[in-house]
């Protein structure tokens, strides 16, 4: 049976996370019940990494079997006219029966985006995390460097969190001040629950002078989740990447959303 992946971007504002549950008011529930008025069948999908309530992803990628022949375009412009406006698929591609959209992938990308204003701003409700305090960026990029290599993130990890393993390998970790907006970019091999908006919570506490620098890396050589900071609002955090170096798949098209 033909295997197509998809591109998906959406706004995790109305959403109760990605995965489907009983109350279907998921992301992955909203897209198999535009496949399946689509193709006129039951479709079921896999994802590249499961997002939590309130997050948001301009490059989630799944996968799915199914016997119905249409073209890529069409897969596109057919599924959206069922979909919400909340989400989108912004590309299809058929693609061998090896790929996976969770185990092919090698690499993983969020950025958290965090509104720094004396007063919050109403048009990033939801889409930003929010500092009124000003925050020492240079003193949170220190601290982010101890985040790079292979680690055990127990500190970093929910107690919810069901991966058999706390070790991750991050490659990027990088704090960037754009105006009112302070971004941090971090990329991984995979991510544990929770993983990256306990980062942000460390590091703001790092930006607001709470914390020394070398907090982080305390952290991680603590492993205890109870030291930690509090896990910061899934507002700003956003999906911008999975990396699948076996398989030639479409580029992310951001729309100019500039959080690459």
């Amino acid at each position: 049976m033909p295997r197509i992946a998809l591109g998906i971007s959406y706004d995790g504002r109305p959403w109760q996370g990605w995965q489907t549950q009983p109350h279907r008011v998921t992301v992955q529930d909203a897209l198999e019940d535009a496949l399946s008025r689509f193709v006129a069948a039951p479709v079921q999908t896999v994802c590249a990494g499961r997002t939590d309530t309130g997050v948001h992803a301009i490059a989630q990628v799944a996968h799915l079997d199914c016997a119905v022949q249409r073209s890529d375009e069409s897969w596109i412009r057919g599924v959206n006219a069922h979909l919400p406006s909340s989400i989108a698929v912004q590309w299809a591609q058929k693609v061998p029966a090896e790929f996976h959209a969770r185990f092919s992938a090698r690499a993983r990308a969020y950025t958290y985006v965090i509104l720094n204003t004396r007063v919050r701003q109403p048009l990033w409700s939801g889409r930003a995390g929010w500092i009124f305090q000003p925050l020492a960026t240079g003193a949170m990029q220190e601290a982010a460097h101890h985040l790079l290599g292979e680690h055990d993130f127990s500190s970093f990890r929910s107690s919810q969190c069901q991966a058999p393993s706390p070790v991750r390998t991050v490659v990027q970790a990088q704090i960037e001040r754009r105006g009112d907006l302070v971004l941090f970019h971090v990329r991984a091999n995979a991510f544990l629950h929770h993983m990256v908006r306990n980062m942000v919570g460390a590091l703001v506490q790092v930006g607001l002078g709470r914390q020394k620098v070398d907090y982080l890396a305390t952290l991680i050589n603590a492993r205890d989740r109870s030291q930690g900071a509090p896990t910061f609002a899934p507002d700003g955090l956003y999906l911008t990447d999975v990396v699948y170096p076996d398989f030639e798949l479409p580029g992310v098209e951001t729309g100019g959303f500039g959080l690459d």
